[in-house]
């Protein structure tokens, strides 16, 4: 016939031996798995609720306006700080509610006991973390595309779209764009519609003025291929200069000063591309550092909130909020 042991065993705690008698813990029973998924969705519920409510003054201190509301850089900084208090709160709590109704360990000195409870609050934040990324999927694929897409313009600047063919769909202007726009600009107080007396033709359009359409795409390709060379080569700078020349009936001289100024506006607004780009990236860069950032103080907030309510719990402690008694 089976026989049943009974072991029984005193609880220690930090302020000494009581009498009171507990089974021991099963050995490797030593997660509470209910008590860590109770934590993890606490937190995140707790987090969501505060994040939408942080939402919802963010959205009533800022407007489109300019100097009406706190300033971009302001409510960033706001942002970045509420972010991390909502961490705080959020995986304190789900810790705490992890480590206050845990299984007991029976016999187990105050240090190990601490190390276990932390561990669950670990866990809580661990698994809180996977919850909360299936809420915030798209806010992180739309920080990590802004930033490698910063990069990419920051490394190859407008040069790629600039040399896109004119079937793609539309687009913002491009430097090339600009450069274009500024080129065929017909000359002050005439029409852009008789070539210039001498004026040298591509043999590709002799005997009929070119639409801008037709143009454009030669032309933006030109512009590309300076940019990334950093100058206009000079059978480049005369076809362009021809081209002038030819829909705005400039003598040859005033095109080639035409265009000199035209691939001057397209460095400077290519400049401002790649500057504002890389502006963005280092804003993704800091973004990521301060998110991580947060997430590592939501760990140490989940440690200590378990390890807190897991020694509530072996004292019994009563939660008293403004002096009434709560469950939790």
């Amino acid at each position: 016939m089976a026989s049943t042991t009974i072991i029984a065993e005193e609880i220690v705690t930090e302020g000494g031996l009581h009498g009171s008698l507990a089974p021991a813990h099963l050995p490797g029973h030593y997660l509470s798995w209910g008590a860590i998924i109770a934590g993890a969705l606490c937190a995140a519920a707790i987090s969501l609720v505060l994040f939408t409510f942080g939402s919802a003054v963010g959205l009533s201190a800022i407007s489109p306006w300019p100097h009406v509301g706190l300033s971009p850089t302001v409510a960033l900084i706001i942002a970045a700080l509420w972010a991390a208090v909502v961490q705080v709160m959020g995986f304190a709590a789900g810790g705490y509610v992890a480590g206050r109704v845990r299984n007991g360990w029976g016999s187990v000195v105050a240090p190990e006991r601490r190390f276990r409870d932390g561990m669950h609050g670990l866990i809580v934040w661990a698994l809180g973390l996977l919850v909360g990324a299936a809420f915030a999927a798209s806010a992180a694929g739309g920080l990590i595309h802004s930033g490698a897409q910063a990069a990419a313009t920051v490394v190859g600047g407008a040069i790629g779209v600039a040399t896109a063919p004119s079937s793609t769909a539309p687009h913002a202007p491009t430097p090339a764009d600009i450069g274009f726009d500024y080129l065929m600009r017909p000359a002050p107080g005439e029409a852009a519609a008789t070539p210039a007396a001498g004026a040298a033709q591509p043999q590709s359009m002799v005997g009929r003025l070119p639409s801008l359409q037709e143009l454009q795409p030669s032309v933006v390709r030109v512009l590309g291929d300076g940019l990334q060379a950093g100058s206009l080569a000079p059978a480049d700078r005369s076809y362009l200069a021809s081209l002038v020349s030819m829909r705005t009936g400039m003598s040859q001289a005033d095109a080639e000063k035409r265009v000199d100024e035209a691939f001057q506006r397209t460095k400077d607004a290519d400049a401002k591309v790649k500057a504002a780009a890389d502006k963005t990236r280092k804003a993704s860069v800091l973004a990521a550092f301060l998110a991580a950032a947060t997430l590592v103080i939501g760990c140490a907030a989940a440690c200590a909130g378990a390890t807190a309510g897991g020694r509530h719990r072996d004292e019994q402690t009563e939660i008293r909020l403004f002096g009434t008694s709560r469950f939790w």
